[in-house]
Parts: C-alpha cells; structure tokens; sequence
C-alpha cells in the first residue's frame, strides 16, 4: 500500500505548469533612438567602430560570489554599461518594451502586471563570455530576468538555461535588423552564455518584477479533480493520526522545483510549477482542516573526506559548483545530519512563530526528494593534528508544510524541550491570568501538549543525556509547570515514567515536594518511594536530599504522607559494603561519598525513625573505608551541630558526635614535634634498585641531599615513585651533562602537614564541644 508521501507526491506531480522556466521569442522593432553618455547616438546594427567606443566607456562585469562581487576575466568576460548611462528614446519603444514583457510574461506563466527595471547595457565582443551561475535578486520584488538582443553582426554567444534535469541553448540571433530577439528566465536558473566567436553582440538586461501590490505569482490554472484527491487523502491521514496504532508523519514535507531566498520566500512569490502546486495545496488544506506553511529547508551534514588527487585539473566553473581547490577531495561517510524547517509564512502572507523545526526523510513527499541532490555549499578541511581530512556541506530549498490542525501540538512537540518548555510556560501563564479554570481551552491545550512532551521526553543514562542535548533542570521546569497546573494525572505519570526511571537529579527535588502534595498521600509515598529506589545507585547524595525535605514536609505541616517505606529503600541501599553495591556499567564510577548525604540521611531518619536513625549509625560506623573520619564523619557532625534542637539533639546523631569527638582528642594527644635529623619515611612501595636507593636515602639521618643521575625514563619512574608515596623531598632536575640529574631535597611536608591538621583538629573540637547537649 503506498504511503501518503508517494501518493501526494504523485497527485500534484499531475498539476500541470502555468507556462516554464524561460521563454524565448522576437519582435518588431521600430529603430529607437539610442543614445549613451560618452559615446553619443548608437546606431543599430551595431557598427564595429561604436562597439570599440562603447567599451571604452564601459567597465569589466564583475560576477557574485555569495555575498562578494568580483571581477575574474576567467569567469566572466563581458563589458558592461549602467542603466544611469543609457537613453532609449523613440515613439514606437514604450510599445515595443510593453509587447516584450507581456510575452515574457505569458510564457513564464505570470499573469499579474509586471514590471520591466533597465539594468545593465552588455557589450560582448570577441572572446566575452560568462559561465554559468544564477541570477542575484537585484530589487524588491525581481523573479526573473529578460534578455533583449538589439541588432548586431555576431557569432556564437549562446545562451544555456538549465533548471532541474532540463537544459536548454538558445541562439539569440536576428539577421532581420527590424527584429529584436529577447530570452526571459526565472532568476534562479543556472545559466550562461557561450563565447563570442566573431563581432559584436549588444544586449540590453532587465530585471523583471512585479508592481506593487498582493497578487499571487504566478496565477495557475484550475485543477478541482487533483484538489479533490488531495482532500481525500489528507482527510484520512487526519483520522488515522487519531489511532494510537498510527505510524504515519506528523507532517508532510513537499520540496519545491525552484530556488528562493530567506528575504524572497512567500506563497505570491513563487514561480511556475510551485505556484501551480501551492494553489492545490492550500485550497485542500483548509477542506481537510490542515495547517500550510511555506518552510525553508536546510540539510548540514559533515563527515569523513577523502584524498583523491586531480588537484592540478582546472577548467571553467560556476559558482554552485565546488571550488578547484576541493577538487582533490571527495565526501565520504556521513557523521553529522541535520535537517530542519525555518522562516515559516503562512499562505495570507503573515509571519509564524514556530521557530525551528526539525524533519525526518519519511516526511518527505516523496521519501527520496532529496537523493542525488547538489549541495549549495560544500567546503573541504584538510587533516589538522589527530583529525583527519572532513567536509561540510549544506543544501537549501524551500518546501510545502502541512499536517492535520489537530495535530499541531504534536508537530510543534518535535521541535524539542527548547521550545515546548517555553510555549508551555506561555500557555500556563495565560492560563493563570484567565482565571485558573480546569475546563479552560488554554488547561485543555497544556494537557495535551504535555501528553506528547512526556511521551517523546529525552532519556539519559548514568546522569548524562543520550537521546539529545538538552539543559539541566528541564525536569524541574516541567514540574513547576505541571504544579501550577494542578495537573496530577500527568504529576503522576511524569514521576512514574520519568523521575523513577532515572531523569532525575538534585535539582529537580524542590519541585517535586510541591508535586506530590497535590497526589493522595499513598500515591504520593509510592512515588517517592519509587523515585528512591529507582535513583539510588546513581544519585545517591539526591536521594537523600529528597528524603530531608520530606522529613522536613512532615515536620513543618500536616502532611500525612508515610515516607518509612522511601527511608527503609535508601538505607537498604548505603554503600559501604561491596556485596551490597549496586552493579554500574564498567564507564561509571560512584562518586565519592560527601558529608552532605550523611546530613540528610540523619536529619530525615532522626525526624522520621529513631531507630532508623541508629540502624544508619551503625552501619555508617562499620565502613570507615567508605564514611571516612575526616573527609565525611567529622565535616558531618559539624553541620548537624547547628541544625535545629529536634535533628541535633536526636540519639543518632549524638552517637556521631561522641564518634567524632572521640578521634580529634585521640590525635590532638599525639605528639608533635619537627623532625630532629634527615630521617624521613622510607616504605616505598615499589623494590626496584633505583627505588630501594631512594629507601636508603630517606632513611639516613645524615643526608639531606641524593643525586641521582639517569635516564628520562627511570628519573621520571623514581619522581613517580616519590608523588606516589608522599616522601618528604623536593625535587628539581639538573640539565648539565648527559644524562640529567634528579637533585631530591628533604623536606618537613609531612610534619607541616601536621601542624595544620592540629589546628584544624583543635577548631572543629572546639565547635563540637560548643554544641549544646
């Protein structure tokens, strides 16, 4: 069975042409008066004494390069005279002009007023040509451009069009001196005309536009039986979208023949065949209740190159093909896609607001729209350091946007959390200020925006986002917003899916306690529960965060949640003994435990379960290698010193405190004095014969110096050896001689460390014993 993007595709691919990309014709000419500052009356045909002084007063063509205008002989030879420099006078010219441009129009299509600018007066003489390029838009309003050879004696200058898989040549040469040949194009055709092989060719160039005014360009014919097909489809495509079982686009894309710019998309500018297909699409559109919009289309893709040589080759180019200097290089494989819709209009002309928007190729009508396309841009880097030889390319077209208008939330979701956060916020704000009614369009709209957020919402994993990059606290965010919203069916559905799977962190708990106190107080402990048992490998010093603040919510209101269950998962989970530890996976290392976590977890166990509370303390107190004295114990019991009387003075947390205080009084008894000679520690680790050397050296309590000269590779062994084990020495290499010596120096490092320690010791001493009991 097809899909709707073949079947679409095939249907407007039947909307015949409103006339083609270039026309071509001939007309009467009544000799005008044609007169140019500097040179004076030109007489037609061109003779060749006038053509030499024409081009005394003209200036070398330039040709543009995106946002550049050059002059390069080898990419165009032509001279050129400015419109400010021309005088075409004469009775019968105005009509001729007129009947020019109506031709032109006729076969472009173009069936609204059209207005012909003077450009450029062109001389070419023998050897003048120019490759091929496109057209820049020149004025406001410009979609193509005419071409009117005046009568002239010449070979050779053909002119080539080529838009999509057509080229056409045309030979512009009149031998009837009464006539005028003239060759119109739209302005995005790649064109170029071909050397002048003998005499002169004399050419005026106009910008054709369109008068001011809300006209469509072009006007296509009627095509009711295609409309009516289009209707149909779309119509069931809407009620498929509505099955949950439904696997078709959220949207369809249909890319467009013809180039336009940023400054120059809008629906009664487009030329040709897209116009054709755009007068379908927007009638069917609105009989099938869907939203259409003009996109631009953008691909960025970069990836790995490759070195192919014919480097040296050279021949003439245009500016949309590569530039010689990539000639040696070929694109190879893909690393990096990108694919996304911008500068939205809408088909009345107006702007839209949906930012951007990314699109996947089964949106594409049809899904291989874009195979074997050239790339606008495309820029080879050579191999820098440990990278190797990549590419760059971007392809740019513009595209037809539609989907069902029912849909346009889940359209609006794929553009990801930095954009539906914000229309989010904007929706509950608006809401807010409404008067907070559940039945609210504006409720009913936020609803069902946040049903597709948290279906498509981005996963992590270890902590780290894998789906896509996004900011920290989009979960808080979130929350917030659900709250406000008094949203507890997607509450719910968020914790469950979300905050218990892992898309959790520290700071999302602030939100999630004014969450749950809109749930029933059991679902509210099953979730928490959840949240903790789900997190607790991976984010511990979180986990108890939140168990405080719900100790705390306990405490400070009347809530009637039961938070034992969440308090019995967390202490089921401590680490400390390594049969207990959760398996990670091989790239994630624990974090090392923080005095923060212990705070928590007491604070909340001393509020919640006494015996909870002592049943932590013991367990924290049977692994020092895990809740270390110093780096955790300690720091801890100088925190809850100064929490309030009902956390500080529990049974717990004193038990700590006497624990704590215990070993300062034990090292403050120590003896403290510097060293009385050289000796220093001399247990190295390592036994190797410039190891047990050093060994000797620190034990000896004469010396104060060792040289020890060597190789690179056994000095930097033995000053590993020295950081290793802490050893008291300075150390400085000596760069005399071959090899360098290692000049090591005693030091007091360890006997300083010492000192500072004891006065450490004696200040945290102090403040505990302050604490009131």
């Amino acid at each position: 069975m097809p899909s709707i993007t073949t079947e679409l595709a095939g249907i407007l691919s039947k909307v015949r042409r409103p006339g083609d990309f270039y026309t071509t014709g001939s007309n009467e000419l009544f000799a005008p008066s044609l007169t140019v500052d500097g040179v004076g009356s030109i007489a037609l045909p061109l003779l060749p004494i006038q053509a030499e002084q024409l081009i005394t007063v003209a200036e070398q063509a330039p040709y543009g390069r995106g946002a550049e205008t050059l002059v390069d002989t080898q990419v165009r030879r032509t001279w050129q005279i400015d419109a400010a420099q021309i005088h075409i006078e004469g009775r019968n010219w105005p009509r001729t002009l007129e009947s020019i441009v109506a031709q032109a129009a006729e076969g472009l299509g173009v069936t609204q007023p059209v207005v012909a600018e003077l450009y450029k007066l062109l001389v070419y003489d023998v050897g003048s040509f120019f490759i091929d390029h496109r057209d820049t838009e020149k004025a406001p309003g410009m979609f193509a451009t005419l071409i009117i050879v005046l009568p002239s004696l010449y070979t050779g200058g053909e002119l080539r069009v080529h838009h999509r898989d057509r080229d056409i040549q045309l030979d512009l040469r009149n031998p009837e001196p009464s006539e005028v040949a003239f060759a119109a194009f739209y302005a995005d055709c790649v064109h170029e005309v071909l050397p002048i092989t003998s005499g002169c060719r004399l050419t005026l160039v106009y910008n054709l536009l369109l008068r001011p005014g809300k006209d469509r360009l072009p006007e296509p014919p009627h095509y009711e039986a295609e409309q009516a097909a289009v209707v149909k489809l779309l119509q069931q495509w809407a009620a498929d979208k509505a099955s949950p079982d439904d696997d078709s686009p959220e949207k369809l894309v249909y890319p467009l023949h013809h180039a336009y710019t940023s400054a120059g998309i809008a629906f009664d500018a487009l030329k040709g065949e897209d116009a054709a297909a755009a007068s379908v699409l927007i009638g069917a559109a609105e009989q099938a209740d869907c939203d259409l919009h003009l996109a631009l289309v953008s691909i960025e893709e970069s990836g790995h190159a490759e070195y192919i040589g014919d480097y040296y080759g050279s021949h003439h180019r245009g500016r949309y093909e590569e530039d010689e200097e990539d000639e040696e290089f070929e694109a190879g494989e893909i690393f990096e896609q990108s694919a996304t819709l911008t500068e939205w209009r809408r088909p009345n002309g107006g702007l839209s607001d949906l930012g951007v928007l990314p699109f996947e190729k089964d949106e594409l009508c049809p899904s291989d729209a874009f195979d074997n396309l050239t790339p606008d841009e495309q820029h080879f880097h050579e191999a820098a350091g440990n990278e190797g030889v990549s590419f760059e390319r971007t392809y740019r077209r513009a595209g037809l946007v539609l989907w069902p208008r029912a849909r346009r939330l889940a359209v609006l979701n794929q553009a990801g959390l930095s954009a539906t956060l914000p229309y989010l916020g904007g929706l509950v704000q608006r809401w807010i200020e409404s008067g907070k009614s559940p039945k609210s369009p504006l409720w009913q709209e936020a609803h069902e925006l946040t049903g597709y957020m948290l279906h498509t919402w981005p996963r992590r994993r270890g902590g780290y986002y894998w789906q896509t990059d996004i900011q920290e606290g989009m979960e808080a965010k979130m929350l917030v917003l659900l709250t406000q919203l008094r949203d507890t069916a997607r509450i719910d559905t968020f914790l469950a899916e979300l905050s218990a799977t892992g898309q959790y962190s520290l700071n999302d708990n602030a939100a999630l306690i004014q969450a749950i106190r809109l749930l029933p107080p059991l679902r509210a402990a099953e979730q928490i529960e959840g949240i903790i048992a789900g997190n607790v490998g991976t984010a511990l010093g979180a986990c108890g965060n939140l168990l405080a603040r719900c100790a705390a919510l306990v405490r400070d209101t009347s809530c009637e949640v039961d938070f034992l269950p969440a308090a019995r998962a967390l202490i089921n989970a401590l680490p400390g003994d390594p049969a207990r530890t959760p398996q990670r996976e091989s790239w994630h290392r624990s974090p090392p435990m923080e005095p923060s976590f212990v705070v928590d977890l007491l604070s909340a166990l001393t509020q919640l379960d006494a015996g909870l509370a002592d049943d932590a303390v013991d367990y924290i107190l049977a692994w020092p290698q895990t809740y270390g004295l110093d780096a955790v114990l300690v720091p801890a019991s100088l925190i809850l010193s100064d929490q309030v009387a009902a956390i500080r003075d529990g049974a717990a947390v004193r038990r700590l405190r006497a624990v704590s205080l215990a070993h300062l009084r034990a090292r403050i008894a120590e003896a403290l004095e510097p060293p009385r000679d050289w000796t220093r520690a001399s247990t190295l680790a390592c036994q190797c014969p410039h190891c047990t050397e050093l060994s000797r050296f620190l034990a000896d309590p004469g010396r104060e110096k060792w040289a020890f000269k060597a190789a690179q590779a056994e000095r930097s062994h033995v000053e590993d050896s020295i950081r290793r084990n802490g050893c008291d020495l300075d150390r400085v290499t000596e760069q005399k001689g071959r090899p360098y010596t290692l000049i090591c120096t005693k030091n007091q490092a360890s006997y300083e460390r010492r000192v500072r320690q004891r006065s450490k010791d004696l200040e945290d001493l102090a403040r505990l014993e302050r604490a009131p009991t």
